[in-house]
């Protein structure tokens, strides 16, 4: 069986360790997760995370964060863009998302950013995800 849609599999493994209150958890790699994990470490989703050296394919280990009360930090992480329905904006139409405390991942020509940083360069793209 095939995965049609492997970020989405990656938010929902991170979605029911946090759930589960594991301290981490493990998703299969590529290039654009690695982007997409360095910008949640970035704005502080997520403590950190690690590749797996000893595995057959690219692994990364996700260290996760929770608050002082043992919540987890991310209280939600949502596809946007999916394989069946690609969506896109333009330098206008990114906004701030939940008044800024959340952020969204968009996919530009300029690589993949927060929609803080693509309101600065005045880009748009492929809006990835939401996470807040």
């Amino acid at each position: 069986m095939s995965m049609s849609d492997p970020i989405a599999d990656m938010f929902t493994r991170i979605r029911n360790a946090g759930r589960a209150k594991h301290s981490d958890c493990v998703v299969y790699g590529s290039k654009l997760k690695k982007s997409i994990l360095e910008i949640l470490k970035s704005e502080g989703f997520i403590k950190d995370f690690v590749e797996i050296p000893e595995s057959k394919h690219l692994q990364y280990q996700i260290q996760l964060r929770y608050d002082k009360t043992k919540k987890h930090v991310i209280r939600e992480i949502r596809r946007v863009s999916k394989p069946g329905r690609r969506v896109y904006v333009s330098s206008e139409e990114v906004k701030p998302y939940k008044s800024n405390i959340g952020i969204t991942i968009l996919s530009t020509s300029k690589g993949v950013m927060t929609n803080k940083k693509a309101m600065k360069l005045n880009i748009g793209g492929e809006v990835i995800c939401a996470v807040s």
